[in-house]
C-alpha cells in the first residue's frame, strides 16, 4: 500500500534587523510547520547590530520549542558604502518595545552571518530560501565573497522597496535606503528574487481589532506581538493617518509560505545609488518601457484578510 509523500519542509534562512515587525515575521516563520529555519542572520538597520543580534536571540526564546537550537549570527554592522541610518524613532530605542521579554536562551554563534549563508547554501544546493526583512548587506557580502552560491539559491524574498514612493524619504523605502549598494548587488546578481514592497504592505494594517485578536490568543507570543504593534500604531497614526502600523515583514514571511496570498508581476527593478533626491529608490519598470528582461517578481496585490488569518493561526501555536 502506497502512502502519500509528505513534502519536505522549506529550508529558510531569516535575515533581518529586528525591529518589531521583523520579530513578528520571524515568529510566523518559526511557528509554521512547513518551514525549517536553518538559522537567523542579523544586520544593521532598524537599530544597531548589537541590538539586532540580541533581539534575534529574544525572538527565538519567545518561540519556545520552535526556536530551540536555531543558531543565530551577527552580520554587517554598517552599509557597504552609504552612511549608517536607523529607525529607532519607529521601533523604539531597543528595537523591541515590549515588557516581559525573555532573555536569549543561547548565545550567538562566532561565525559571521555572510559565511553562514555561504556554507549553508553550499550544503543544501537549490533548497535554501533567504527571507530578508532588512537591508541586504549580509546577502551582498555573501554574493561577493562566493559568487558561485548565487545559482544554488532557491529564492530570495525581500521586504523592501516599492513600486510607488518611499517611507524614509519621498522616494526610498527604509530597507532599500539603508544599503542601496547592497540591494543593487542582489538585484543584478541573477538570483531568483521576489520583492514585497510598500505598495502591498501598506494595505496590511494592524488595526485595533487585529491587535485585540492577537492579545486574545492568550499566549505570551500573542501578547508580545500585540504590545509591539500597539507601540508601532502610534507612529503610523501620526505619520500616515492609518488605524495602526503596517505589517511589512510579516507579509514577506507569508509570501514564502503562501505565495498565492499575493499577486506577482515580473519586471525590471533597478536601485538608484546616485546621491540625490532619489537615492535608494527601487525603480520598477511596471510597464516594460525599458524593454529590459525582468530581474524580480514584484508583489502588486494582496489578500489582506487571508494573510492576517494565517498570521493569527500560526502565532496561536506558540507558547
Amino acid at each position: 500500500m502506497s502512502h502519500p509523500s509528505i513534502p519536505s519542509p522549506l529550508k529558510v534562512i531569516l535575515d533581518g534587523d529586528p525591529g518589531l515587525d521583523d520579530a513578528v515575521a520571524w515568529l510566523l516563520m518559526l511557528a509554521s510547520p512547513e518551514v525549517q529555519v536553518l538559522g537567523i542572520t542579523a544586520t544593521h538597520g532598524n537599530v544597531g547590530l548589537p541590538l539586532t543580534v540580541y533581539n534575534a536571540g529574544v525572538t527565538l526564546a519567545l518561540a519556545g520549542k520552535a526556536g530551540a537550537g536555531v543558531p543565530y549570527f551577527a552580520g554587517a554592522d554598517r552599509p557597504l558604502v552609504a552612511d549608517l541610518v536607523s529607525a529607532a524613532s519607529v521601533h523604539g530605542d531597543s528595537g523591541l518595545p515590549a515588557s516581559h521579554l525573555p532573555e536569549p536562551a543561547h548565545a550567538p554563534e562566532a561565525e559571521h552571518a555572510a559565511n553562514f549563508i555561504i556554507r549553508t547554501v553550499q550544503a543544501h544546493p537549490h533548497e535554501v530560501t533567504l527571507l530578508a526583512t532588512g537591508p541586504l548587506t549580509n546577502l551582498a557580502l555573501a554574493f561577493r565573497l562566493a559568487p558561485d552560491i548565487v545559482p544554488l539559491i532557491k529564492e530570495v524574498v525581500w521586504m523592501g522597496g516599492s513600486t510607488t514612493g518611499g517611507n524614509r524619504t519621498p522616494a526610498a523605502e527604509f530597507n532599500a535606503l539603508a544599503d542601496p549598494h547592497a540591494a543593487q548587488i542582489v538585484f543584478e546578481s541573477g538570483v531568483p528574487l521576489r520583492m514585497v514592497g510598500l505598495n502591498v504592505t501598506m494595505q496590511c494594517i494592524a488595526d485595533p481589532d487585529r491587535i485585540a485578536a492577537l492579545r486574545g490568543l492568550g499566549n505570551r507570543a500573542g501578547e508580545v506581538c500585540a504590545e509591539l504593534l500597539t507601540f508601532y500604531a502610534g507612529v503610523y497614526r501620526v505619520r500616515y493617518g492609518t488605524s495602526g502600523g503596517a505589517l511589512h515583514d510579516p507579509l514577506a514571511a507569508a509570501a514564502v509560505i503562501r505565495p498565492e496570498l499575493l499577486d506577482w508581476q515580473a519586471m525590471r527593478v533597478d536601485i538608484e545609488i546616485q546621491e540625490g533626491l532619489n537615492f535608494g529608490r527601487t525603480v520598477c519598470d511596471l510597464h516594460g518601457v525599458t524593454e529590459q528582461a525582468p530581474n524580480a517578481r514584484v508583489a502588486v496585490g494582496v489578500r489582506d484578510e487571508a494573510f492576517f488569518a494565517l498570521l493569527l493561526e500560526r502565532i496561536a501555536t506558540l507558547p
